[in-house]
């Protein structure tokens, strides 16, 4: 089917392979350096990048040059689409809405992008909602209207082991403040003001992961919300989240669990979990 608008993304929205195929989005890696080793995200598999974090190998996240946004956008504009929507983390967390806005001034159909002020599964979920926009034939503003209804409703809740993670990566934000904190209290944070910023914290990961759940509820409350439990190599834990949350919230259109991408792995580290809840 011919669409005048198409969807474009970064990799750091999370989205399952089988779901950017279905739905047509076009997604932009962003890269990830192991050492003086430097790949896109998706070829660096998630044990070997693990193994790295945990033997205190230098890591660290690179945003996509110019040229790829370029390259894409050019590819899109041959395919005759009329519009582009550009969707991407934060940033304050990137440099990755910089270099889409170069390519876009160098392509020949206008090119939106949107600079989401999040991370994860809040962008994931309005990328799907503008592609099926999209796909239904409606024009830009309609695209660029359910995209925002989006990401601006979501919330992001985030449970890291350590923040040593988030400090080497430079993304800690506001949750500076609890670095000095006991090994034994875990903070739990948010994406506020465009940047990880600490939302409560516990005693313990049990509490911490309780205090989460609960935490989701309360904001899903009565209205129908999809509903998406992240990870970073912590597939177990996760799972238990999901379980959980199908019996304490009663309106969920649609359950999702995902393995973050890389290159938010590699800032949040092994263990971490999130959960986002997205306001249909």
């Amino acid at each position: 089917m011919y669409r005048r608008v198409a969807v474009v993304t970064d990799s750091t929205a999370c989205l399952p392979a089988q779901l950017i195929d279905q739905l047509g989005i076009e997604v932009v890696q962003i890269q990830v350096k192991i050492g003086d080793h430097v790949d896109d995200e998706s070829r660096i598999p998630v044990p070997e990048l693990v193994s790295a974090m945990r033997a205190n190998l230098p890591v660290a996240t690179i945003p996509p040059d110019p040229g790829a946004f370029y390259w894409t956008y050019s590819d899109l504009v041959a395919q005759g689409v009329q519009a582009i929507v550009s969707v991407h983390v934060s940033s304050r967390l990137s440099e990755t809405c910089s270099a889409a806005r170069h390519a876009a001034a160098q392509v020949g159909v206008p090119v939106h992008v949107v600079d989401t002020h999040t991370c994860g599964m809040s962008i994931g979920y309005a990328v799907i909602a503008a592609a099926k926009a999209a796909e239904a034939g409606f024009g830009v503003e309609k695209v660029l209207e359910a995209a925002h209804h989006r990401y601006d409703r979501s919330t992001e809740l985030i449970y890291v082991d350590t923040l040593e993670y988030l400090r080497r990566g430079g993304r800690i934000g506001a949750a500076a403040a609890l670095v000095g904190s006991a090994l034994s209290v875990k903070p739990l944070l948010t994406m506020a003001d465009s940047q990880i910023t600490p939302l409560d914290k516990a005693f313990g990961t049990d509490r911490a992961l309780r205090k989460m759940l609960d935490i989701a509820v309360k904001r899903a409350g009565n209205s129908p919300v999809d509903i998406a439990v992240e990870h970073f190599d912590a597939l177990e834990p996760a799972t238990k989240l999901l379980r959980t949350l199908r019996r304490q919230v009663p309106h969920v259109r649609q359950f999702m669990l995902t393995q973050v991408s890389s290159a938010i792995g590699a800032h949040v580290g092994p263990g971490a979990l999130g959960i986002t809840v997205s306001p249909v």
